[in-house]
């Protein structure tokens, strides 16, 4: 599913920042977007959030969609 691709790659943008901040104390969202309190800031903070809210789906999901397909 698309939505799942993109939800993952939210996530994994939300990890290494995640992973930047705690190694090098360097926001790189904050950094590109014009500090943590900017308006497209928080919209990339909140898209990640939602992509990892859809990722908790996928453990629950029955069987992978690939699979059906073949």
């Amino acid at each position: 599913m698309i939505m799942d691709k993109i939800a993952l790659l939210l996530a994994i943008v939300g990890g290494l920042n995640w992973g930047s901040i705690g190694i090098f104390g360097f926001d790189v969202v904050a950094f590109l977007f014009g500090g943590q309190q900017s308006a497209m800031s928080r919209v990339i903070y909140t898209l990640v959030g939602l992509g990892a809210i859809w990722c908790i789906s996928l453990l629950f999901r029955e069987s992978d969609p690939v699979e059906e397909r073949g």
